[in-house]
Protein backbone atom coordinates (compact mmCIF):
# COMPACT_ATOMS: atom_id res chain seq x y z
CA UNK A 1 0.00 0.00 0.00
CA UNK A 2 1.40 3.63 -0.61
CA UNK A 3 1.97 5.53 2.01
CA UNK A 4 -0.14 8.92 2.57
CA UNK A 5 1.93 12.18 3.86
CA UNK A 6 0.89 15.50 4.98
CA UNK A 7 3.01 18.33 4.56
CA UNK A 8 2.56 21.12 6.46
CA UNK A 9 4.38 24.19 6.62
CA UNK A 10 3.65 26.62 9.61
CA UNK A 11 5.31 29.75 8.24
CA UNK A 12 3.17 32.66 7.45
CA UNK A 13 5.25 34.30 5.13
CA UNK A 14 5.41 32.38 1.63
CA UNK A 15 8.72 32.06 0.27
CA UNK A 16 10.34 31.53 3.46
CA UNK A 17 13.01 29.02 4.27
CA UNK A 18 10.58 26.94 5.75
CA UNK A 19 9.00 26.08 2.39
CA UNK A 20 11.82 25.70 0.67
CA UNK A 21 12.93 22.97 3.24
CA UNK A 22 9.51 21.47 2.57
CA UNK A 23 10.10 21.39 -0.80
CA UNK A 24 13.36 18.99 -0.37
CA UNK A 25 11.13 16.56 1.77
CA UNK A 26 8.27 16.69 -1.06
CA UNK A 27 10.96 15.57 -3.16
CA UNK A 28 12.04 13.20 -0.99
CA UNK A 29 8.59 11.78 -0.60
CA UNK A 30 7.62 11.80 -3.90
CA UNK A 31 10.74 10.29 -4.85
CA UNK A 32 10.07 7.39 -2.94
CA UNK A 33 6.33 6.98 -4.07
CA UNK A 34 4.28 8.00 -1.37
CA UNK A 35 1.37 9.87 -1.83
CA UNK A 36 1.56 13.56 -1.06
CA UNK A 37 -0.71 16.52 0.24
CA UNK A 38 0.55 19.74 1.19
CA UNK A 39 -0.25 22.93 2.93
CA UNK A 40 1.04 26.45 3.59
CA UNK A 41 0.05 28.28 6.32
CA UNK A 42 0.80 31.25 4.07
CA UNK A 43 -2.20 29.87 1.93
CA UNK A 44 -4.44 29.33 4.88
CA UNK A 45 -7.40 31.72 5.52
CA UNK A 46 -9.28 31.38 8.82
CA UNK A 47 -10.35 33.76 11.96
CA UNK A 48 -7.96 34.00 14.60
CA UNK A 49 -10.15 35.06 17.24
CA UNK A 50 -10.63 31.76 19.71
CA UNK A 51 -12.19 32.21 22.67
CA UNK A 52 -12.22 28.24 23.65
CA UNK A 53 -13.84 24.88 23.13
CA UNK A 54 -17.38 24.04 23.38
CA UNK A 55 -21.09 25.30 22.03
CA UNK A 56 -20.14 28.53 20.80
CA UNK A 57 -17.01 27.70 19.40
CA UNK A 58 -17.35 29.23 15.72
CA UNK A 59 -17.47 26.83 12.95
CA UNK A 60 -14.83 25.96 10.83
CA UNK A 61 -13.95 27.97 7.37
CA UNK A 62 -12.83 25.71 5.14
CA UNK A 63 -8.87 26.04 5.15
CA UNK A 64 -9.10 24.02 8.26
CA UNK A 65 -11.57 21.55 7.28
CA UNK A 66 -9.01 20.78 4.56
CA UNK A 67 -6.44 20.72 6.89
CA UNK A 68 -8.37 18.58 9.17
CA UNK A 69 -9.21 15.80 6.16
CA UNK A 70 -5.63 16.04 5.53
CA UNK A 71 -4.67 14.87 9.00
CA UNK A 72 -7.33 11.91 8.91
CA UNK A 73 -5.93 10.88 5.11
CA UNK A 74 -2.15 10.92 6.12
CA UNK A 75 -0.28 8.30 7.73
CA UNK A 76 2.59 10.25 8.14
CA UNK A 77 2.65 14.23 9.18
CA UNK A 78 5.79 16.57 8.69
CA UNK A 79 4.63 19.68 10.44
CA UNK A 80 7.26 22.61 9.65
CA UNK A 81 7.44 25.69 11.56
CA UNK A 82 10.01 28.81 12.82
CA UNK A 83 10.70 29.07 16.18
CA UNK A 84 9.35 32.51 17.45
CA UNK A 85 9.34 33.45 21.25
CA UNK A 86 9.92 29.76 22.68
CA UNK A 87 7.18 28.51 20.32
CA UNK A 88 5.18 28.31 16.79
CA UNK A 89 3.80 31.65 15.21
CA UNK A 90 0.85 32.63 16.16
CA UNK A 91 -1.08 31.88 13.22
CA UNK A 92 0.18 28.30 12.95
CA UNK A 93 -0.66 27.99 16.69
CA UNK A 94 -4.30 29.76 15.82
CA UNK A 95 -4.38 26.34 13.47
CA UNK A 96 -4.02 23.71 16.50
CA UNK A 97 -6.13 25.58 18.27
CA UNK A 98 -9.11 26.11 15.93
CA UNK A 99 -8.88 22.67 13.86
CA UNK A 100 -7.19 19.90 16.69
CA UNK A 101 -10.06 19.93 18.62
CA UNK A 102 -11.94 17.73 21.19
CA UNK A 103 -13.91 14.77 19.47
CA UNK A 104 -11.31 15.03 16.92
CA UNK A 105 -7.59 15.10 18.00
CA UNK A 106 -8.66 14.00 21.07
CA UNK A 107 -11.42 13.40 23.88
CA UNK A 108 -11.54 13.67 27.55
CA UNK A 109 -12.78 11.21 29.66
CA UNK A 110 -16.45 12.20 31.41
CA UNK A 111 -14.68 11.53 34.79
CA UNK A 112 -10.44 12.32 36.28
CA UNK A 113 -8.18 13.70 34.10
CA UNK A 114 -7.31 11.01 31.40
CA UNK A 115 -8.38 11.54 27.70
CA UNK A 116 -8.80 9.35 24.32
CA UNK A 117 -5.83 9.55 21.66
CA UNK A 118 -8.06 10.06 18.65
CA UNK A 119 -4.74 10.45 16.07
CA UNK A 120 -3.28 7.14 17.34
CA UNK A 121 -1.96 4.94 14.28
CA UNK A 122 -0.65 8.23 12.55
CA UNK A 123 3.59 8.93 12.53
CA UNK A 124 5.15 12.11 12.29
CA UNK A 125 8.48 14.01 12.01
CA UNK A 126 8.71 17.75 12.67
CA UNK A 127 11.18 20.71 11.78
CA UNK A 128 11.52 23.62 13.44
CA UNK A 129 14.29 26.31 12.25
CA UNK A 130 15.80 28.85 14.44
CA UNK A 131 17.61 32.15 15.23
CA UNK A 132 18.59 30.52 18.25
CA UNK A 133 21.59 27.36 18.10
CA UNK A 134 19.75 23.93 18.91
CA UNK A 135 22.58 23.46 21.25
CA UNK A 136 21.95 26.95 23.48
CA UNK A 137 18.34 25.99 22.97
CA UNK A 138 18.56 22.81 24.50
CA UNK A 139 21.02 23.70 27.56
CA UNK A 140 19.44 27.12 28.13
CA UNK A 141 16.32 26.42 27.42
CA UNK A 142 15.42 23.31 28.18
CA UNK A 143 14.13 22.75 23.84
CA UNK A 144 10.35 24.02 24.79
CA UNK A 145 9.57 23.99 21.12
CA UNK A 146 10.64 20.74 20.06
CA UNK A 147 9.32 19.41 23.65
CA UNK A 148 5.97 20.88 23.32
CA UNK A 149 5.65 19.23 19.75
CA UNK A 150 6.64 15.56 20.86
CA UNK A 151 4.82 15.70 24.55
CA UNK A 152 1.78 18.07 23.92
CA UNK A 153 0.75 18.05 20.64
CA UNK A 154 1.91 14.92 18.67
CA UNK A 155 1.69 12.81 21.92
CA UNK A 156 -1.67 14.09 23.24
CA UNK A 157 -3.50 12.88 20.35
CA UNK A 158 -1.44 10.00 20.02
CA UNK A 159 0.50 10.43 16.90
CA UNK A 160 4.09 8.79 17.22
CA UNK A 161 7.07 11.15 16.90
CA UNK A 162 9.75 9.55 14.35
CA UNK A 163 12.23 12.60 14.26
CA UNK A 164 11.93 16.40 15.84
CA UNK A 165 14.81 18.36 14.40
CA UNK A 166 15.70 22.11 15.07
CA UNK A 167 17.71 23.75 12.54
CA UNK A 168 19.43 26.91 13.46
CA UNK A 169 21.04 29.28 13.61
CA UNK A 170 19.56 30.46 10.78
CA UNK A 171 20.42 34.05 11.48
CA UNK A 172 24.07 32.84 10.95
CA UNK A 173 24.10 30.09 8.70
CA UNK A 174 26.17 29.96 5.75
CA UNK A 175 24.70 29.25 2.44
CA UNK A 176 26.45 25.84 2.79
CA UNK A 177 25.25 24.63 5.91
CA UNK A 178 21.17 25.84 4.66
CA UNK A 179 22.28 23.48 1.64
CA UNK A 180 23.06 20.55 4.06
CA UNK A 181 19.91 21.20 6.05
CA UNK A 182 17.72 20.77 2.50
CA UNK A 183 19.90 17.79 1.67
CA UNK A 184 18.66 16.08 5.48
CA UNK A 185 15.14 17.39 5.10
CA UNK A 186 14.99 15.06 1.15
CA UNK A 187 16.82 12.00 3.19
CA UNK A 188 13.99 12.75 5.82
CA UNK A 189 11.22 12.72 3.37
CA UNK A 190 12.70 10.05 1.35
CA UNK A 191 12.77 7.73 5.10
CA UNK A 192 9.12 8.59 5.70
CA UNK A 193 8.16 7.46 2.08
CA UNK A 194 9.79 4.17 2.48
Amino acid sequence: MTKRIFIWVGHPKAGSLCEGIADAYQAGVEDGGAQVRRMNLSDMSFGMDFSGYGENAAPLEPDLLAWQDAIVWADHILILHPYWWGTMPTKAKAVLDRALTPGFGFKYHKKGMGWEKLLKGKSADAIITSDTPPLIDTLIYNKPARRVMKNQILGFCGIETKNIIQFGSVKLASRRKIKNWIKRAQQLGARAAA
